[in-house]
């Protein structure tokens, strides 16, 4: 009970951001959709002319999606500010479609900030995470109650008491939505309390967030260059997201994806760090070569979001990640009824009692 509405925020609009790239390109198709092309433009000039169009405004992060019909998206940050935004562009003709936008403005982005910390920012990263806990122990002494679930598994008493059906649909769906639950709940509260302990972390002298006022990294930087040396450095890789420095002291890091063979495999999977002055390459980090610790929690991604077989799977995450719409209408039903139960029964006792004393 003490869940029940938070849990249901976080579950619901889950299953809605499990096709949010879909939900954007019904609402605003020329800003996230491109037609692909033979080529792409070099990023070098890609970057020179987001900076061109945005000079009041640093580049602090570039995400190259492996599906060629999606625009780039480009992070900025606004100088004079901590703020991060947001912009699209087109890879193959360099078009700007959409200009910056903070981090919650479109209804997706909306959505994704309330599951991600109920609009409450850094504090919110630790209630949620709590509330994943939560969802977590629901799961566990679910099957505990239910550990003989399958002698009845397949029974929905249709024509019963609507308080019988309810019974058997909450245990019949709580018992099949139940493992993927679980998966969100450990996932979600594990990168939300990463998060939290980061920012912890990154502020426990006292110091607030950088304030942008110029570019943290040398105008003689090439991109093209740097994903370059990066394939050389770990072979088939593939760069998906490009970190800028975002404050002073940060590098230059290619995070991307390497064939592994496992479907679970994130897309940000590996990385290669350079200086940020000097284009150096000052780090490599792959996946391959990792500890099946640093490969389980690589997973997380992929099992989180459900896009690990395609469309299928993140069918099957939407609708069990919305399960506890349903759990919550049946179980809140069954829960009335049994206390309304238990006072007719102390109605009865205390009745019972009284015409024996008398």
């Amino acid at each position: 009970m003490l869940a029940f509405v938070p849990l249901l925020v976080i579950c619901i609009t889950g299953s809605i951001l499990v096709f949010k790239h879909e939900i954007d390109a019904l609402l605003r198709q020329e800003q996230v959709r491109v037609t692909p092309q033979a080529e792409r433009l070099p990023l070098d000039r890609l970057l020179s002319k987001v900076h061109q169009s945005y000079f009041d405004y640093e580049v602090v992060g570039w995400v190259l999606f492996q599906d060629p019909g999606r625009a780039d998206v480009v992070y900025v940050i606004e100088k004079g500010t901590d703020q991060w935004s947001y912009l699209t562009l087109n890879g193959y003709t360099g078009a700007l479609l959409a200009k910056p936008v903070p981090h919650d403005h479109h209804l997706t982005d909306w959505l994704l900030e309330l599951h991600y910390t109920f609009l409450l920012h850094d504090a919110g990263l630790l209630i949620t995470s709590l509330f994943a806990i939560m969802l977590i122990l629901l799961g566990i002494t679910g099957f505990i109650l239910h550990r003989k679930f399958w002698k009845n598994f397949f029974t929905l008493r249709w024509r019963s008491r609507l308080v019988v059906y309810f019974s058997d649909l909450h245990k019949m769906l709580g018992i099949i939505s139940a493992p993927v639950l679980l998966i969100l709940g450990f996932t979600g509260a594990w990168w939300n309390i990463a998060g939290y302990l980061h920012e912890l972390e990154e502020h426990a002298d006292g110091h607030e967030h950088h304030m942008m006022q110029a570019r943290l990294y040398s105008v003689d930087i090439s991109l093209d260059a740097m994903i370059h040396q990066a394939q050389t450095a770990v072979p088939e890789f593939t760069t998906t997201y490009i970190s800028l420095p975002w404050e002073p002291g940060v590098g230059i890091t290619l995070w991307g994806n390497v064939p592994t063979g496992n479907i679970l495999s994130s897309q940000y999977s590996s990385s290669v760090s350079f200086d940020a002055q000097t284009g150096a390459r000052i780090a490599r980090y792959d996946i391959r070569e990792a500890g099946a610790g640093a490969f389980i929690v690589d997973t997380y991604r992929r099992l989180h979001f459900g896009d690990f077989a395609g469309l299928a799977s993140r069918i099957l995450w939407c609708v069990l990640g919305a399960a506890p719409l349903i759990l919550a209408i049946t179980g809140l039903t069954l829960w009335v009824k049994r206390r309304k139960q238990r006072a007719r029964a102390r109605y009865k006792r205390r009745q019972g009692a009284g015409a024996w004393s008398g």
